[in-house]
């Protein structure tokens, strides 16, 4: 998970760049098509055989949702302040943790669901409804944050059944088409380096999904997700040296506050991990073992 933070943030900052020319639509297709370029090992390592899956209406969904929120969340990243955009991004954790219970049946205890609250409270911090801070952009960064908790439960529950690659490959097959459709109807053709930001988009955005795909198949959605919140201090120092943006009390108030509660919930995702795997060799073990 932590490598896949650093990839991602890594992306965040070719997306900014390549939309000072390009539009939200065409930076999303470009970084779908040169990251699905750079998930072609990985199908020739396996062959067609990977692709044979009973799971497709699933990816489809999947693939609707994630190319919704990735609109959203490109849009917020080449239009928002970086460090507003992806501290907002990073509410996705909280919104993951509540679709867990209803999706995947996970159990989450009275102080992770006051954890849940402080992070919203967070939230409300760097929006502040009712100023005039309060735009529609930072709502469609929260949007974005929503359907990225959903996507996270899509693929936990893939990954009970399909192995890692093969959700990768097909997520990266089927975002071309459906990122493209919308593209059409604004294309401009990049031109010098926007080509370098657009290809470097596909790369470390395909390099941090894979990652991505595996913590989630390994691990519990809930607590592994806040851990990429990592990306926030990475990107807040690359937009600092790179497009002179500081960040203002208020996004630093709302992201301490959204740490804090996200952390929380890894600490005790961890503390319960680790009391149930030295109480089971226990309870399963037989008299004189």
């Amino acid at each position: 998970m932590v490598g896949s933070t650093v990839l991602f943030a890594c992306m965040v900052i070719m997306i900014r760049l390549a939309s000072e020319t390009l539009h939200t639509f065409e930076v999303a297709f470009f970084r779908n098509f040169f990251g699905m370029l750079a998930t072609a090992p990985l199908l020739m390592r396996h062959g067609v055989g990977i692709l044979k899956t009973d799971q497709l209406p699933r990816y489809v969904f999947r693939c609707v949702i994630g190319v919704i929120s990735m609109f959203c969340g490109f849009w917020a990243i080449g239009h928002l302040p970086l460090a507003q955009a992806v501290t907002l991004s990073y509410s996705s954790p909280l919104f993951v943790t509540i679709f867990a219970v209803f999706m995947l049946g996970e159990h989450v205890r009275a102080r992770r669901w006051l954890a849940v609250a402080v992070g919203f409270l967070g939230v409300l911090v760097i929006v502040r409804p009712g100023t005039d801070s309060f735009t529609a952009g930072t709502l469609i960064a929260v949007a974005a944050a929503v359907l990225s908790g959903i996507v996270a439960i899509q693929i936990k529950q893939l990954s009970k059944t399909e192995p890692a690659d093969r959700i990768v490959i097909y997520t990266t097959l089927l975002w071309v088409p459906m990122s493209l459709v919308p593209a059409l109807f604004v294309w401009e053709w990049p031109s010098g380096t926007t080509w370098i930001w657009a290809i470097c988009a596909g790369i470390f955005g395909t390099g941090g999904h894979m990652l991505w795909t595996r913590a989630l198949k390994i691990g519990e959605v809930s607590a592994l997700t806040p851990i990429s919140f990592l990306q926030l201090p990475i990107v807040a120092l690359l937009a600092w040296v790179l497009f002179d943006q500081g960040i203002d009390r208020w996004t630093l108030a709302g992201a301490l506050i959204i740490l804090a509660a996200n952390a929380y919930i890894a600490h005790r995702e961890a503390v319960l991990a680790r009391r149930a795997a030295t109480q089971a060799p226990v309870e399963g073990a037989k008299p004189g073992f």
